[in-house]
């Protein structure tokens, strides 16, 4: 079949208007063709020889071609309705002016984008030209004609066929405005326009032929939104990442409808065109007709749509998935040094991508390289979080001694929430200003994937605690969470890997240098005196008081030195703690903790908890089994402890440095001090503390069954049964929602 098919126009007298009117109408129906949609979708896909196209048939630069048209079109989407046209001396609203000098900045911006260098075959628009212009002029069916053009076309892809459709239409729409424009500046212009009767039509477009022209440009601006999709849709199509499962899944079999009707649209825009033109009234197309064709367009559009928007977010998943896994390779893959990793983690293409928050300047992130990285992961409501407190101590004890091999790491704030807005922005600022270490130089360093790794139960697990995050200077990630061995250990658990904490658990036994630490000045002295140390809390002031008493009587009959020191309760209640420390420190019933201390006593048992369990449960390798717990001593005090704190009543804690201690509660433990005689002898025997807690044994066993309470941290691990560190029952679980301490 050739390309360029001839035609015979028919010769319609002038004077029959009546005639050529009804059959420019009935030609241009868009429903009237067909009532059967499968046999149009049949005679449709008939038409198409693309997949035998010839070698002589070039590809074409579709979106290119598409930017020139858009350009010659650009004046339907003008603020003045109908187009370019206003007459010599008509007003013309400011609003409406400046939205027009808009306008034709953006069309001359867009003109001096395009490509000239893409070849167009003109044989082919003159052939489709001559198609809607002869077939119009006859009469001809709309259908007829469409069918006939996708015929000019079949060797071409179906975004090439409609491209060339509306670049043939395009062509001779822009010739008419062109010399409406220009007539009455250009010679020439007016010379063409005098010929065909341009200054009738000048005249009326404004009120007669308004209603025209809206209609005209409305149905133009559904042809160029459904081509600019059809484009997109066979563009994404060809994507590579789209396997053919989901290309059969999403499938274009609605893109030749599509084709059709968008090129139909076009038949009958020419011919509402050449109605306009033709200084005649009775040939224009009635507005409603392309009114409802525009409709159809707008559903033809919604339905593509519908389909890009799939397609796109198929691909973009794909896409998104190809770089979360990336980022995995490179995050859990060793390397030369640290560089390549922290550039997946900050990127900024265009300034560096961290801030240094004591010195107050941006920096790259070379100054990192080759150093342990504390990747300190947080949202924004991170001041009152214990891991910052903890954070923040530990680096100014490193910049206290910056020499020291303790103090060779570095430490990055990277703040991530669900949604940025402006206000957040502005507390990340403000919050970036009072730090002194390292953080991103702005939220949008972390790229979504980042974010998403970070958030991902599989790989990092935020979620809503802060989390230290190290890294080696090799880039490899040693430890996802070393918050809980820091606030055990401090800067004795550098280099802050899980290797480093599974060797300080392995050195260490419970004992009173374990449970204390330095957490109070004395501490110190007392261990290195070999003192007893008593740690005690609750809040009975009046069993305080017995305690107290009754503890002194018996460290001075015993021969020992005793030191007592209360630690409050976990979660305290600030006003009737600070009120127990006032009385004890006024009636000189004991040491006291700092009220700023206590906090992170038990915030410290917490993380012990968190930190021996993550142990214990990697051991078993299966659960966190009720056996681990029981045969564990560390875990058995931590429990006993986490108890004590979970409850108001009195409890105390008694032991020698580097020995084994004695816990009871306030009850049992006073019990016991009160009757000292009963064990005096077996205390001078095998030591103060043995005999102690096997006087306490037989106090738990002749004691009626009581109640004891256990919080632990909703966060890290859980066991499914938990004995009771003093009677040996199995606990019941319930679970708890708490939104404040008081």
């Amino acid at each position: 079949m050739a390309l360029v098919p001839q035609y015979k126009s028919t010769a319609v007298s002038r004077g029959d208007n009546r005639a050529r009117t009804s059959a420019l109408r009935d030609g241009r129906r868009p429903f009237s063709s067909t009532s059967d949609d499968s046999a149009l979708v049949n005679q449709i896909l008939l038409t198409d020889k693309s997949h035998d196209r010839p070698y002589e048939v070039s590809s074409l630069a579709v979106k290119n071609i598409l930017q020139t048209i858009e350009a010659i079109l650009s004046r339907v989407t003008r603020p003045d309705s109908h187009g370019a046209i206003v007459l010599p001396g008509t007003p013309i609203p400011a609003a409406t002016h400046a939205d027009a000098l808009e306008h034709e900045k953006a069309l001359h911006a867009s003109l001096s984008t395009l490509s000239e260098s893409f070849d167009v075959p003109n044989h082919v628009f003159n052939a489709i030209s001559c198609e809607i212009l002869c077939k119009s002029l006859a009469g001809e069916d709309a259908n007829k004609t469409t069918m006939d053009i996708l015929d000019i076309v079949q060797n071409y892809d179906w975004d090439e066929k409609v491209v060339l459709a509306l670049g043939a239409f395009a062509v001779k729409d822009g010739e008419f405005w062109l010399v409406s424009q220009l007539y009455t500046s250009n010679p020439l212009a007016k010379a063409v326009g005098q010929l065909k009767q341009l200054q009738e039509i000048l005249e009326r477009a404004g009120t007669i032929l308004k209603p025209k022209f809206d209609a005209y440009n409305n149905l133009v601006k559904g042809v160029l939104k459904v081509t600019k999709s059809i484009i997109q849709l066979q563009d994404l199509h060809n994507d590579p990442h789209l396997t053919p499962e989901i290309k059969s899944a999403a499938s274009t079999a609605h893109i030749p409808t599509a084709v059709y009707w968008t090129i139909r649209s076009i038949v009958v825009a020419a011919s509402q065109l050449l109605g306009i033109t033709s200084s005649e009234p009775e040939y224009v197309t009635e507005a409603w007709e392309l009114s409802s064709l525009a409709h159809k367009l707008e559903s033809i559009f919604k339905h593509l749509q519908e389909n890009l928007n799939k397609l796109n977010q198929i691909i973009q998943k794909i896409k998104d998935e190809d770089a979360f896994n990336a980022i995995a390779r490179i995050l859990e893959t060793p390397h030369i040094d640290n560089t390549k990793p922290l550039r997946v983690l900050f990127y900024k293409d265009d300034q560096p991508a961290l801030y240094d928050c004591y010195n107050k300047k941006r920096v790259d992130i070379d100054v990192l390289k080759r150093k342990v990285v504390i990747l300190f992961i947080s949202d924004l409501d991170v001041l009152h979080e214990s891991e910052y407190m903890i954070v923040q101590q530990m680096h100014m004890e490193k910049r206290q001694n910056l020499a020291r091999p303790e103090s060779q790491y570095e430490v990055v704030w990277v703040p991530i929430t669900d949604e940025w807005t402006e206000a957040k922005y502005q507390q990340f600022d403000s919050l970036k200003a009072n730090m002194d270490w390292y953080t991103v130089s702005h939220p949008s360093v972390v790229s979504p994937i980042v974010v998403r790794y970070i958030r991902d139960q599989r790989k990092w697990n935020f979620v809503k605690k802060p989390l230290l995050v190290v890294m080696d200077p090799q880039g490899q990630i040693v430890h996802k969470n070393a918050v809980h061995m820091m606030c055990i250990w401090g800067s004795i658990a550098y280099p802050f890997t899980s290797n480093k904490e599974r060797m300080l658990w392995d050195d260490e036994s419970w004992r009173i240098e374990l449970l204390a630490d330095s957490i109070d000045p004395n501490l110190f002295t007392w261990i290195t005196e070999r003192k007893y140390i008593c740690l005690y809390g609750g809040e009975d002031i009046e069993w305080i008081r017995n305690f107290t008493k009754a503890a002194k009587s018996v460290a001075l009959e015993a021969g020992i030195s005793l030191e007592l020191l209360y630690v409050g309760r976990s979660k305290p209640k600030e006003k009737v703690v600070k009120q127990i420390m006032s009385i004890i420190q006024a009636e000189k019933l004991s040491h006291t903790l700092e009220w700023s201390i206590i906090w992170f006593f038990w915030v410290r048992l917490e993380s012990m908890w968190q930190s021996k369990g993550q142990l214990l449960s990697e051991q078993s390798k299966t659960h966190f089994m009720t056996d681990n717990l029981k045969n564990d001593p560390i875990m058995q005090g931590i429990i006993s402890m986490l108890s004590f704190g979970s409850s108001d009543r009195g409890w105390a804690v008694i032991g020698i440095p580097s020995a084994n201690m004695s816990k009871a509660n306030g009850e049992h433990m006073l019990k016991s001090l009160k009757e000292f005689n009963d064990w005096k002898i077996r205390a001078s025997d095998v030591g103060f503390t043995p005999a102690l807690n096997e006087y306490l044994e037989g106090v738990y066993k002749q004691a009626p069954h009581h109640c004891t309470n256990l919080i632990l941290p909703a966060t890290g691990i859980m066991p499914e049964t938990v004995a009771c560190a003093e009677c040996g029952r199995l606990m019941e679980r319930f679970s708890m929602f708490r939104c404040c301490t008081d």
